[in-house]
């Protein structure tokens, strides 16, 4: 008794050659290959192969089953160390768009001037609050304001100064970290 019948699709074990079973006798299996030919082989060279007509899978059930994937993946949580949990973090832009109206008629150093004013007055507020980190952001530009800013941080004793997050600031950003006197 043979395991294949008339009509079966097969592939064979060795070779890789594909076709329909046109006749079995004893333990020879003749074949058409998916290019017309027929050829015959015994019965151990040959596999079955599944038929997939009745296989039929909708776009629903796949969107289903991915969405499914989807709610088993753990949600990303973004680690926060405990000090910077509990330390707020001050941000102050000194673009003189934001700190006037107008800056018409304003020589560059009265800008920068203005711009040096404020993030002191900025910089003893958060140490008046306690307000443990403060992002000055300064802009590119030619470097002047970066300059007058860490001269202006260096006559403190109580800070260290670094450049902010690279990918939220660029490089237009200086973080204070101010030490909190216990």
């Amino acid at each position: 008794m043979s395991v294949f019948k008339v009509g079966d699709r097969v592939e064979g074990v060795d070779e890789a050659i594909k076709g329909v079973v046109r006749s079995v006798v004893a333990d020879m299996v003749t074949i058409e290959s998916e290019d017309g030919f027929l050829l015959q082989f015994p019965e151990r060279e040959l596999m079955a192969v599944p038929k997939y007509d009745k296989l039929r899978v909708t776009d629903y059930e796949v969107a289903k089953v991915k969405s499914e994937k989807r709610a088993d993946r753990p949600k990303k949580v973004i680690a926060v160390k405990p000090k910077e949990r509990n330390a707020p973090k001050m941000e102050v832009d000194l673009h003189i768009d934001q700190l006037v109206k107008s800056s018409k008629g304003m020589t560059n150093h009265e800008m920068v001037d203005l711009q040096l004013e404020t993030a002191k007055r900025q910089l003893d507020f958060a140490i008046r609050k306690r307000i443990q980190k403060v992002v000055f952001i300064h802009g590119v530009g030619e470097g002047v304001l970066r300059e007058e800013l860490h001269y202006l941080f260096r006559r403190y004793q109580n800070l260290k100064y670094y450049d902010a997050e690279y990918r939220k600031y660029g490089t237009g950003a200086t973080e204070v970290y101010i030490y909190q006197n216990s």
